[in-house]
C-alpha cells in the first residue's frame, strides 16, 4: 500500500517538474510572440469595426450599402468593440509595457 502511494506520489511529482519545465521554455521563448501577436490581432481587429461602424461614433468611412453586408459577421463583437472604443486613456495606455 505505502509503495503504490509512494508511486504515485512520485508521479505527481515528476508530472508537475515536467510541466514547470515546459512553461518556464515557453516563457523564455514563444510568450512574447504569442502576445504581440494577440495584440496585433486585436488592434486589427478594433481597426476594422472603425471601418464599418465608424459612423456610430461619427466617423462615416464606409458607404451604408457595404456596412450592411458585413453587419452579421461583426454582430458579436460590436459591444466589446464600443467600451473599447469608448474607454478613456491616458498617456500610459499608449506606452508599450516592454522594457529595452
Amino acid at each position: 500500500m505505502k509503495s503504490s502511494n509512494a508511486l504515485k506520489r512520485i508521479e505527481v511529482l515528476v508530472v508537475t517538474a515536467i510541466r514547470t519545465v515546459r512553461e518556464v521554455i515557453y516563457g523564455m521563448t514563444v510568450y512574447d510572440w504569442v502576445h504581440e501577436l494577440k495584440k496585433a490581432r486585436y488592434e486589427q481587429e478594433r481597426l476594422f469595426t472603425l471601418i464599418v461602424f465608424g459612423d456610430l461614433l461619427g466617423v462615416p468611412i464606409l458607404p451604408p450599402y457595404h456596412m450592411l453586408r458585413i453587419i452579421p459577421y461583426l454582430v458579436p463583437s460590436i459591444e466589446n468593440w464600443r467600451r473599447s472604443m469608448l474607454r478613456e486613456r491616458d498617456f500610459t495606455d499608449l506606452i508599450d509595457q516592454e522594457i529595452g
